[in-house]
C-alpha cells in the first residue's frame, strides 16, 4: 500500500479525534491549550507546560503522529485481511474497539498514574470507546479498506 491512502486516513482520523478532543475540552469548561500541552507532555514530560503555543503545538504533532502509527499499523495489516474491503465497517469497529484498550487501558495508565480505564467511570469509558470507534478506527478502515484493493499490473 502507498503512502497517500495512509496520509488522508491519518488526516481525516486524526482531525475528527481531536475535533472531538477539543469539543470535549471546552465543554468541560478546561483550556484547549492545556489539553494540547497534556498531550505533548506525554513524550516530552514537563517541557510543554511551560511553552504556550509551542507546547500545544508539539500536542497537535504528537496527536497526529500517534494517528500516523494507527493508521500504518492497518495499513500494514489490511492485506492480511481478505475481506476488509466488502466489510471495512466490521473491522472498523473492532479496530476502534482495539485502539481504545490499547490507549486508555495501556498507555495512559503506564503514563499517567491513574489515567484512563478502571479510573474513568462508565461516561469516561463508553465517550473515548465511541470516539474511537466512530471517528477514529472506522474511518480508517473505510479509507485504508478501500485503498487496499488489489492493483492491476501495469
Amino acid at each position: 500500500m502507498q503512502g497517500k491512502p495512509i496520509a488522508i486516513a491519518t488526516l481525516v482520523a486524526g482531525t475528527l479525534d481531536i475535533a472531538s478532543a477539543i469539543l470535549l475540552t471546552l465543554l468541560g469548561g478546561k483550556s484547549v491549550m492545556a489539553m494540547l500541552q497534556g498531550v505533548a507532555s506525554g513524550p516530552f514530560g514537563a517541557w510543554p507546560r511551560a511553552n504556550d503555543w509551542l507546547g500545544a503545538a508539539a500536542g497537535l504533532a504528537v496527536h497526529f503522529a500517534i494517528t500516523a502509527v494507527m493508521a500504518g499499523v492497518f495499513a500494514a495489516l489490511a492485506p492480511r485481511l481478505p475481506w476488509l474491503r466488502e466489510r471495512w465497517l466490521v473491522y472498523g469497529i473492532g479496530y476502534g474497539m482495539l485502539l481504545y484498550l490499547v490507549m486508555y487501558w495501556i498507555v495512559l495508565p503506564l503514563r499517567f498514574a491513574g489515567a484512563g480505564g478502571a479510573s474513568a467511570g462508565l461516561g469516561g469509558i463508553l465517550i473515548p470507546l465511541a470516539i474511537h470507534i466512530l471517528l477514529v478506527g472506522i474511518p480508517i478502515a473505510r479509507i485504508l479498506g478501500k485503498s487496499s484493493a488489489p492493483r492491476s499490473p501495469e
